[in-house]
C-alpha cells in the first residue's frame, strides 16, 4: 500500500521502548502499521472494524499471550 501522504501518529501512552502501533487515516480506512518497520506491512479498517477492534481492545477482551 502506497502511504506517502498519511500523517502517521503513535499513541501519547507511548513509551521509548518500541513496542508502538502508529495510526494513519487515509480516504475512509484507518490504516495501522509497526513502528519500527514504518516501510513494513500496512493493516487497513474501515470505521466499523477500527471501532470494533478499538472496544476490544478498550474492554480487555483482547488476549495477546
Amino acid at each position: 500500500m502506497d502511504t506517502p501522504h498519511v500523517n502517521w501518529r503513535k499513541s501519547g501512552r507511548s513509551t521509548d521502548q518500541g513496542h508502538c502501533v502508529e495510526v494513519g487515516v487515509s480516504e475512509a480506512i484507518v490504516l495501522a502499521r509497526d513502528s519500527k518497520d514504518p516501510d513494513g506491512p500496512v493493516l487497513g479498517f474501515d470505521a466499523g472494524a477500527w471501532g470494533a477492534f478499538l472496544d476490544t481492545v478498550k474492554s480487555g477482551r483482547l488476549n495477546l499471550s
